[in-house]
């Protein structure tokens, strides 16, 4: 209950002065495509996607093209007698070819981005991230080890006024990294298998009860705001109520938020709402 009640107070300073909180990672109303990339990663799985993309589409258009030519061609009005033979070895040898020739371009990016993703480099920090029916638990074991629970904003704490928060997206508590370092998230589970998921920054990783998996991620320098992910593993009846949220800050900001948060980490969060502040105050007077 005394937990409850620093969230409670904690959000309530938040929500007073993090108006300025940059929104980057959510779904938006009417958008095609993928979410914005923001990290090399998934810079990188947004042009193998719009490869794949292409040549989806060369070879739906070749195939209706065939379809529509043999359909007017070789109706039954122009050829009331159809002609009678088993194969041909030229089109045998094209439609075993050309799609082993496809193949082969779609095998050698797809290849390399599997590698990029799965070898992680030498990381600045870890985070432990562990799902349960239904919420994450965070450790940061090279900041002091300090660990907290986050469970998603019900609706009726949702406000619009000074925080920008997203319905069913939105913590009590949220995961903070700083831009431009490489970020290790080791992801397990105490119950059932959940998965960690951040769109926008092309990560999706079981996490295995027994298991630890690894993932990694970096946002450069300028792309800092808010992100959201999803549990993205069927895991029970409020599968769709764990969401992840991401606040990447300035290192000095992430400095002060873990100092605080090994202090405290349901209180820390007031860190964030004086960077937010800060960063409002500076563009009101820049405006003026």
């Amino acid at each position: 209950m005394r937990l409850k009640l620093i969230a409670g107070t904690v959000l309530a300073a938040v929500m007073a002065g993090a108006a300025s909180a940059t929104i980057v990672g959510a779904p938006v109303d009417g958008a095609l495509g993928l979410q914005q990339a923001v990290t090399p990663v998934m810079e990188n799985t947004v042009s193998f996607h719009n490869l794949l993309l292409w040549i989806i589409t060369a070879i739906s258009v070749l195939v209706l093209g065939l379809i529509l030519w043999i359909a007017v061609r070789y109706r039954a009005k122009t050829n009331p007698e159809p002609k009678k033979f088993s194969h041909n070895t030229l089109i045998e040898i094209i439609w075993t070819a050309v799609p082993v020739l496809i193949l082969i371009v779609i095998a050698v990016p797809s290849f390399r981005l599997l590698y990029f993703q799965d070898v992680i480099p030498e990381a600045d920090f870890t985070i432990k991230a562990t799902g349960n029916q239904w919420n994450w638990t965070y450790e940061y074991p090279d900041h002091g080890g300090f660990q907290f629970v986050a469970n998603m904003l019900e609706e009726g704490d949702i406000t619009s006024e000074n925080w920008e928060q997203a319905r069913l997206l939105s913590t009590d508590v949220p995961v903070v990294v700083p831009s431009g370092a490489t970020v290790r998230v080791q992801v397990t589970a105490s119950d059932v298998i959940h998965s960690w998921a951040m769109p926008a920054f092309g990560v999706k990783i079981d996490g295995i009860p027994g298991r630890l998996n690894e993932t990694w991620f970096v946002v450069p320098e300028g792309n800092e705001g808010i992100y959201f992910g999803q549990c993205s593993e069927i895991c029970g009846i409020r599968h769709a109520f764990m969401p992840i949220e991401i606040h990447v800050v300035p290192q000095e900001v992430f400095t002060a938020w873990t100092e605080a948060a090994n202090e405290d980490p349901y209180a820390a969060s007031t860190v964030l709402a004086s960077y937010y502040a800060s960063q409002r105050a500076t563009r009101v007077a820049a405006a003026n």
